[in-house]
Parts: structure tokens; C-alpha cells; sequence
């Protein structure tokens, strides 16, 4: 599957920071991990820290998938509210979802500290109605973030427009969020990985993965075999063939960034993301070198052609969206690209064995925030290859309802 397209900033800034080679012989492992983007890159490193021996397989050049098309948004907040979530999944459950999303934010700049990435920032996040009718719903949201200990506090039009000059009715501005390039990212903790011996391979296509005695056989389409424990997939989007019909949701989000702005000092969102409630939801930040990003305008996806095609019309549409919110701000966009996400039911990733396939683990974090979710995936899939009981891994397991 072709998951991204256009010109992806991360990719444009940054190039191919690293080469891999390609798996040319025979090799085994304690631990394979399909796909080299953020998730597999957080796997290897969780496990390389735990002494497993583990290799890192992808069919692309590293990091060329969905990871280059991401807008690096780093929010513990799920695409379903909490108290939207509540009422799937029960108290309990979405609160803990929400207390994990929260610590993986701290979790996420205590990993780029450990591996020496610079490229982490903390920020707030700021998410505003659109309508009138959302004001009671973000108050009771708020107030319910506020009793489980999240640190958020309700703003009204009047405190919005003074602190971030936008003219929208109120909002829940949160202190626990960041960004950090999920692409970079990625790089960051592969090359930390190999440090600690780890191996890493990219355009290696994985064909087929066979249950022998004692071990996993896994064949690439040059018919070189990895012999291995066990297989984590951190695939993403194109693990879908595993998915249960009607589970999920694939869908095509848009994404420009501005040329830079002179004083990006004065810009209001310099220390904070911003989202909103609109379905689907407007999204947007600053850069370091003073750009904007602003992505949205989710459509259902049906090819990639259809989908590429979109970017032209979309990126029209996303600067309208910012023009609108900040009139006095000149957006001129000046690279647009366009990814695919999954989003499944209750807004929460799928984790775990799924059923049937022995030593097989999937780190699938579907939604928004997919970076948080694939932190949490790593911590839970360590320990079940360790043989150690987590008590969140029922959490995000395939076959909840």
C-alpha cells in the first residue's frame, strides 16, 4: 500500500539522515521486528534495553511510510473523548487509557534524552469548539480530565481570543503535550538500537512467516530466511488484513506547512497544539524554524490515486481553515503531502497476540495520536516476550468489543 504522497516535510528537511543495507544472508534473532517507522524503531529500542537480541525489517527505505507524513503531534488525548469513552469501554478502562497516553508524553522525553535526541519539545494543547453546542460537552470534559489528576483547565471565548487571538467558543487547554519529528525520531532511537546491537534492514519485504518447532521462519521475497523467537508487526496501516471487518476505519488526512514567517515569535501557536471538535478535526502547530503546520480534511480512503489527486483541492481548503481562525496571519503554504490512518472503533490501538498465530505480536497504534500508542505497544509487548504479566495488555486486546 502506498501510505503517503506529495511532499512530506520531514522528509524534504531532513533527507535520508542514515543508510541501511538490505539482508543479503541468513541470519536469526531472538525477536524480528516488521516495519522500520516510529513503532518498530520504539520496539527495538524497549527491547534492546531489556538485553533481547532483535533485527528490524522493512520493505522500504527506513522511515518512508506513514512515519515521513506525520505531523508529530504528541497528545495524550484520544481521538474519542474521555467521557466518550466512558461510555464504550467503562470507567476503569478509559481512564487508564487516558492516564497511559499521559505518562507516555513524559516517557517520550526521557526516551530522547536516553538515545540524545534534541528534537523534543513540550508544549500545551489547546482543544476548542467549533460550535456553540460544544461548550457544555468540553465543560464536562474538562471537569472530568480534572478528577482523574490531568492538569486542564476550561477557557472561555473571552479568555481564548485574549490568549490566543482566536474568535471560536471555549476550550480545554491541557499542559502535558509536545512534538518531536517522528521521522528523526525514528533514525534517533534505530541508531541508539544498533549501539546496543541491535540490526537493522530496510527494503527486505517479508513474505512469509512459518510456525516451526521452537522457533519462527521467516522468508523474504529473495527467499533469505530469519530464524527467530518470535515476530512483533509494527506495520500499521497495512496489517489490516488481520482486522476483523468493521473494526476499523481507513481514512486520508491532509497536510500543508507554510513558508516561514518572519517574527514566529508572535505566532500563537508557538508554545501550543491546537485541535478542535469539528469531525474531522482541524490540527496544527508550530515549527522550530517558524513554519506552521495545519492538517485535516480526513476523507474516507478508496486508492491512493483518488487520494493524491485531493492534495491540490485540500490544501486550499486547510488554509481557508487557518485564515479563518487567524485573519490577520499570512498562510502561505508552500509543501503539501497527504498520508493514510486507521481509525478504529473506540479511538484505541490494537496490541497484543491476535488469536491463531503463536509468538506473534502486533503494535498497531491506529488514530491521532499513534506515536503515544506505539510507546505504550513497546512497554506491553517487552513484557509479554519476557514472559511477564502487564496488566494493561487486556486493554487494547484484539478481541474486545
Amino acid at each position: 500500500m502506498k501510505l503517503s504522497s506529495g511532499f512530506p516535510y520531514s522528509l524534504i528537511r531532513y533527507g535520508l539522515p542514515f543508510h541501511y543495507p538490505k539482508l543479503e544472508s541468513d541470519i536469526n534473532t531472538e525477536v524480528a521486528i516488521v516495519g522500520g517507522g516510529i513503532s518498530g524503531a520504539l520496539n527495538a529500542f524497549f527491547l534492546t534495553e531489556a538485553g533481547i537480541d532483535c533485527v528490524v525489517l522493512d520493505k522500504r527505505t527506513i522511515g518512508l511510510g506513514s512515519t515521513a507524513a506525520s505531523t508529530s503531534l504528541l497528545q495524550y488525548e484520544i481521538d474519542v473523548s474521555l467521557n466518550d469513552l466512558i461510555a464504550t469501554r467503562g470507567e476503569q478502562e478509559a481512564i487508564r487509557a487516558y492516564t497511559l497516553a499521559n505518562e507516555a508524553v513524559t516517557k517520550l522525553e526521557a526516551i530522547s534524552s536516553t538515545i540524545g535526541f534534541a528534537g523534543f519539545r513540550h508544549t500545551n494543547s489547546l482543544y476548542f469548539g467549533v460550535a456553540k453546542k460544544d461548550t457544555d460537552r468540553l465543560k464536562r470534559e474538562c471537569e472530568k480530565r480534572q478528577s482523574i489528576g490531568l492538569d486542564v483547565q476550561y477557557l472561555d471565548a473571552l479568555q481564548l481570543e485574549g490568549m490566543f487571538s482566536i474568535k471560536t467558543f471555549g476550550g480545554i487547554l491541557s499542559s502535558n503535550a509536545a512534538f518531536a519529528d517522528a521521522y528523526l525520531l525514528t533514525h534517533g532511537l534505530l541508531q541508539y538500537a544498533i549501539r546496543k546491537n541491535a540490526r537493522v534492514y530496510d527494503r527486505t519485504e517479508i513474505k512469509t512467516v512459518v510456525q516451526k518447532r521452537g522457533h519462527l521462519e521467516i522468508t523474504t521475497s529473495d527467499r533469505i530466511k530469519i530464524k527467530a523467537r518470535a515476530v512483533v508487526y509494527a506495520t500499521g496501516y497495512e496489517a489490516i488484513e488481520t482486522m476483523k471487518p468493521g473494526r476499523i476505519k481507513l481514512r486520508s488526512t491532509y497536510a500543508t506547512i507554510s513558508e516561514s514567517f518572519a517574527d514566529c515569535n508572535s505566532l500563537p501557536l508557538q508554545q501550543t497544539l491546537m485541535w478542535n471538535t469539528a469531525d474531522p478535526y482541524l490540527y496544527m502547530r508550530c515549527t522550530e524554524e517558524g513554519r506552521v503546520i495545519v492538517g485535516g480534511r480526513d476523507d474516507l480512503f478508496l486508492n491512493p490515486t483518488r487520494r493524491d489527486k485531493s492534495i491540490s483541492l485540500k490544501t486550499k481548503l486547510l488554509t481557508r481553515d487557518f485564515k479563518k481562525l487567524f485573519p490577520s496571519t499570512d498562510f502561505i503554504p508552500e509543501f503539501s503531502w497527504a498520508g493514510t490512518f486507521i481509525k478504529s472503533d473506540d479511538g484505541l490501538p490494537f496490541i497484543g497476540k491476535y488469536p491463531g498465530k503463536r509468538n506473534c505480536y502486533y503494535a498497531l497504534g491506529f488514530g491521532g495520536n499513534g506515536v503515544i500508542f506505539s510507546l505504550i505497544a513497546a512497554e506491553i509487548i517487552r513484557d509479554m516476550i519476557q514472559g511477564k504479566k502487564n496488566s494493561d495488555q487486556g486493554l487494547f486486546h484484539f478481541n474486545r468489543a
